[in-house]
């Protein structure tokens, strides 16, 4: 038992900041952040940016580009090694193009918003006094063990998937130069731990308004069950029972409980439009590359089951489908976790909505009915939700659009295919004589 004691203290975190040093020990290490948990010595943890972590992010922005630039200019690439055809010539570099932009833009952000960052997690750590005033003590065992659960998974996936293809490259004797090397890693190594940063902040919210809907819930179960008589008589309030995150005893009134409840609301608002701030250009830049790289995988592995292909390649059909089919599945995992991620924070933000008009209907109170019409009007005004730069929403319509725009993607791809004399796999490029054929009849 005591064994067992002393690996759960390994998973029981009481601050804020100690629930995400082992995500920020990996940004921290991969250059995502400039920041690092420190633990002070009266026991509370807080960040500290250090000169080494500015430092390393600039290391890491040199490497990228050297190798992307490189890898660009001598036009290799993973998928080279595979086969190479006029249109996977065009994939690859557009991937090598847009994995250069999703570097610049990740690492920069890094260091030129890294305010954003430091400002999100303050108002979270702010939210504890708020929370301790209606009788909530947060517990962030739950967003500590999250987050682990997620940096544990992405990693394996990773693991898993960088040794299958190097031993497969290894096999038939091809060894990839440094920079191919580089670019491969860092391209989804990077992409994925950016991807666990939002989703444990968007977690973290997520944990935020699940307690303040937890605790309007049972200050209406309390007027249901006729618990509380008089509003302006101070009285036993809510027990709010979770035991991943909070518990209560506490005397209020309920007024009193609703004005609270409204100022935290308005704090996680804030720090989710700061988070958008902070992560709205990396999830765009994220978001091209993954929808990038599924259209072009998912042509290859289409050609190739349907028999449309010609290719010269080292490697069998079952290899060749294997390595594209799983590059398509990682980038299909990481629009689902970001999509996700968002997605469960938008929607327990709008059940807070149909909460406070059931205790509408339910008070008899004038003072407590005015706080709850403030409450509503706040909730009308303050939303939560992540945009990527602007240009759409991210939530589970994406998965629609990105459907879409995919099928029409592929059609295209496919004609151009089926259309060319030899497949598009000659010297010249087929597509583009068709388009001045069309052009010149047109003239």
């Amino acid at each position: 038992m005591s064994a067992l004691r002393r690996v759960r203290k390994y998973f029981i975190s009481s601050q804020v900041y100690e629930a995400l040093r082992p995500l920020f020990f990996l940004t921290f290490l991969y250059g995502l952040t400039p920041f690092h948990v420190v633990r002070k010595k009266m026991g509370e943890s807080y960040l500290k940016m250090s000169c080494f972590g500015v430092f390393n992010i600039f290391i890491y922005i040199c490497l990228c580009g050297f190798c992307y630039i490189s890898s660009l200019r001598q036009g290799e690439s993973i998928v080279g090694y595979f086969f190479r055809t006029e249109i996977s010539s065009i994939g690859d570099r557009l991937q090598i193009f847009n994995g250069l932009i999703a570097g610049a833009v990740i690492y920069t952000s890094a260091i030129l918003k890294r305010c954003k960052l430091l400002g999100t997690l303050t108002i979270l750590h702010s939210l504890d006094t708020n929370f301790s005033n209606i009788g909530v003590r947060v517990k962030y065992s739950r967003i500590f063990r999250y987050s682990i659960l997620v940096l544990v998974f992405k990693l394996l996936i990773l693991g898993v998937y960088f040794v299958g293809v190097f031993r497969l490259l290894v096999s038939l004797d091809v060894t990839p130069s440094f920079c191919v090397c580089m670019t491969f890693f860092l391209q989804h190594s990077v992409v994925s731990i950016a991807i666990c940063l939002f989703c444990v902040i968007a977690f973290s919210f997520e944990r935020r308004l699940s307690i303040i809907n937890q605790v309007l819930k049972n200050l209406a179960h309390q007027w249901d069950n006729r618990s509380l008589k008089a509003v302006t008589q101070k009285q036993r309030s809510l027990q709010c029972l979770d035991s991943f995150s909070m518990y209560t005893i506490v005397t209020k009134d309920p007024a009193e409980i609703i004005q609270e409840s409204m100022e935290i609301h308005h704090l996680i608002c804030e720090a989710a439009a700061t988070a958008n701030k902070y992560f709205t250009y990396q999830l765009l830049t994220i978001i091209s590359i993954a929808f990038l790289i599924i259209v072009f995988d998912a042509y290859y592995v289409l050609e190739t089951l349907l028999g449309k292909s010609k290719r010269e390649s080292k490697f069998k059909t079952v290899e060749f489908v294997t390595f594209f089919s799983c590059q398509m599945i990682l980038y299909l995992i990481a629009i689902i976790s970001i999509v996700e991620g968002s997605n469960r924070a938008i929607k327990k933000s709008e059940k807070t909505g149909g909460i406070v008009h059931s205790l509408m209907n339910k008070t008899k109170s004038a003072e407590v009915k005015e706080k709850l019409q403030q409450f509503s009007m706040q909730l009308m005004h303050l939303k939560i939700s992540f945009t990527a730069a602007g240009l759409f929403n991210i939530d589970r319509t994406l998965y629609f659009t990105i459907s879409g725009a995919l099928t029409t993607y592929l059609i295209i791809l496919l004609q151009f295919t089926s259309n060319s004399p030899n497949n598009g796999y000659g010297s010249g490029y087929p597509c583009c004589e068709n388009y001045n054929n069309i052009t010149n009849h047109t003239l």
